[in-house]
Protein backbone atom coordinates (compact mmCIF):
# COMPACT_ATOMS: atom_id res chain seq x y z
CA UNK A 1 0.00 0.00 0.00
CA UNK A 2 1.35 3.38 -1.25
CA UNK A 3 -0.43 6.83 0.43
CA UNK A 4 0.60 9.78 -2.03
CA UNK A 5 -0.18 13.69 -0.39
CA UNK A 6 0.36 17.02 -1.90
CA UNK A 7 0.91 20.35 -1.35
CA UNK A 8 3.01 23.20 -2.08
CA UNK A 9 -0.68 24.68 -4.14
CA UNK A 10 -1.87 28.62 -4.16
CA UNK A 11 -2.19 31.68 -5.84
CA UNK A 12 0.54 33.40 -8.04
CA UNK A 13 1.01 35.70 -10.62
CA UNK A 14 1.62 35.10 -13.94
CA UNK A 15 5.41 34.57 -14.16
CA UNK A 16 5.69 33.33 -11.12
CA UNK A 17 6.97 30.01 -9.33
CA UNK A 18 5.88 27.36 -7.15
CA UNK A 19 6.79 24.11 -6.38
CA UNK A 20 4.86 21.24 -5.64
CA UNK A 21 5.21 18.21 -3.05
CA UNK A 22 4.26 15.28 -3.08
CA UNK A 23 4.82 12.85 0.23
CA UNK A 24 5.08 8.77 -0.12
CA UNK A 25 4.35 6.29 2.27
CA UNK A 26 4.54 2.85 2.40
CA UNK A 27 5.81 0.48 0.09
CA UNK A 28 9.54 1.54 -0.81
CA UNK A 29 9.43 4.89 -2.67
CA UNK A 30 12.30 3.93 -4.72
CA UNK A 31 11.08 0.67 -6.58
CA UNK A 32 8.26 2.53 -8.63
CA UNK A 33 8.03 5.20 -11.47
CA UNK A 34 6.19 8.86 -10.18
CA UNK A 35 4.12 11.01 -12.47
CA UNK A 36 2.67 14.54 -12.26
CA UNK A 37 -1.07 14.85 -13.94
CA UNK A 38 -3.73 18.12 -13.65
CA UNK A 39 -7.13 18.92 -14.80
CA UNK A 40 -8.32 22.09 -15.34
CA UNK A 41 -12.16 23.28 -14.79
CA UNK A 42 -14.10 21.73 -17.58
CA UNK A 43 -11.18 19.52 -19.07
CA UNK A 44 -10.00 16.21 -18.99
CA UNK A 45 -7.17 15.02 -16.62
CA UNK A 46 -3.86 15.70 -19.06
CA UNK A 47 -0.15 14.80 -18.30
CA UNK A 48 2.25 17.17 -17.03
CA UNK A 49 5.20 14.82 -16.01
CA UNK A 50 6.88 11.81 -15.30
CA UNK A 51 10.09 10.13 -13.63
CA UNK A 52 11.57 6.36 -13.56
CA UNK A 53 12.41 4.80 -10.42
CA UNK A 54 15.80 6.15 -10.07
CA UNK A 55 15.32 9.71 -11.43
CA UNK A 56 17.24 8.51 -14.99
CA UNK A 57 14.95 9.22 -16.71
CA UNK A 58 12.30 12.37 -17.13
CA UNK A 59 9.58 12.77 -20.03
CA UNK A 60 7.67 16.55 -19.72
CA UNK A 61 4.20 17.65 -21.51
CA UNK A 62 4.77 20.02 -24.51
CA UNK A 63 3.22 22.61 -22.56
CA UNK A 64 5.28 22.31 -20.06
CA UNK A 65 8.74 22.02 -21.51
CA UNK A 66 11.31 24.31 -20.62
CA UNK A 67 9.13 25.67 -17.68
CA UNK A 68 8.74 22.63 -14.99
CA UNK A 69 11.11 20.04 -13.72
CA UNK A 70 9.93 16.88 -12.28
CA UNK A 71 12.39 15.50 -9.48
CA UNK A 72 12.34 13.24 -6.76
CA UNK A 73 14.00 12.23 -3.35
CA UNK A 74 14.27 8.53 -2.73
CA UNK A 75 15.78 9.10 0.74
CA UNK A 76 12.74 11.23 1.72
CA UNK A 77 10.43 9.98 -0.56
CA UNK A 78 9.15 12.91 -1.51
CA UNK A 79 7.87 14.11 -5.53
CA UNK A 80 8.76 17.53 -6.55
CA UNK A 81 7.35 19.43 -9.65
CA UNK A 82 8.94 22.91 -9.70
CA UNK A 83 6.96 25.34 -11.61
CA UNK A 84 8.45 28.08 -13.35
CA UNK A 85 7.11 31.02 -15.81
CA UNK A 86 3.73 30.28 -15.10
CA UNK A 87 0.43 30.84 -17.28
CA UNK A 88 -2.89 31.59 -16.25
CA UNK A 89 -3.41 28.06 -18.82
CA UNK A 90 -1.81 25.88 -15.83
CA UNK A 91 -4.23 26.60 -13.58
CA UNK A 92 -5.64 23.36 -12.22
CA UNK A 93 -5.65 20.74 -9.83
CA UNK A 94 -2.56 18.81 -9.58
CA UNK A 95 -2.01 15.54 -8.80
CA UNK A 96 1.04 13.08 -8.66
CA UNK A 97 0.32 8.88 -9.05
CA UNK A 98 2.26 6.40 -8.82
CA UNK A 99 2.96 2.86 -11.24
CA UNK A 100 2.86 0.70 -8.68
CA UNK A 101 2.07 -2.42 -10.87
CA UNK A 102 5.00 -1.52 -13.59
CA UNK A 103 7.46 -1.45 -10.50
CA UNK A 104 10.47 -0.09 -12.34
CA UNK A 105 9.27 -0.91 -15.53
CA UNK A 106 10.06 2.08 -18.82
CA UNK A 107 8.78 5.51 -17.31
CA UNK A 108 5.14 6.24 -18.63
CA UNK A 109 2.72 9.28 -19.41
CA UNK A 110 -0.41 7.07 -19.60
CA UNK A 111 -2.80 7.61 -17.02
CA UNK A 112 -3.55 3.59 -16.39
CA UNK A 113 0.08 2.87 -16.00
CA UNK A 114 -0.67 4.80 -12.71
CA UNK A 115 -2.35 3.01 -10.09
CA UNK A 116 -2.34 5.20 -6.81
CA UNK A 117 -2.90 8.99 -6.68
CA UNK A 118 -2.92 11.68 -4.52
CA UNK A 119 -5.83 14.13 -3.41
CA UNK A 120 -4.58 16.93 -5.74
CA UNK A 121 -3.05 20.53 -5.00
CA UNK A 122 -4.67 23.47 -6.74
CA UNK A 123 -2.72 25.84 -8.59
CA UNK A 124 -4.05 29.28 -9.56
CA UNK A 125 -2.36 31.40 -12.17
CA UNK A 126 -3.90 34.78 -12.14
CA UNK A 127 -2.95 37.05 -15.55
Amino acid sequence: QVQLVESGGGLVQAGGSLRLSCAASGRTFSEYGMGWFRQAPGKEREFVAAISWSAYTTYYADSVKGRFTISRDNAKNTLYLQMNSLKPEDTAVYFCAAALSRGRSGITKLQYDYDTWGQGTQVTVSS
